[in-house]
């Protein structure tokens, strides 16, 4: 990617297993929001860990169900 601050993260929907790509913004700190699977169109719940020093540290998905 060649825009500032933001990564390709390779993810794999909760419901129905397919891999995609998201992109995700680390230079908002760390948060959380709700994304749509590329293929199954389910809601995700991304929770995106940023350090300090503005580096990625962790990306966790759950389902509606699982919600964190």
């Amino acid at each position: 990617m060649t825009q500032e601050g933001v990564v390709e993260w390779p993810v794999h929907c909760p419901y129905c297993d397919a891999p995609f790509t998201m992109l995700l913004d680390i230079s908002a700190d760390s948060y959380t929001t709700w994304e749509d699977c590329a293929v199954c169109c389910q809601p995700i719940q991304v929770a995106v860990a940023v350090s300090t020093a503005g580096e990625l540290e962790d990306v966790t998905l759950a389902s509606d169900d699982d919600v964190m």
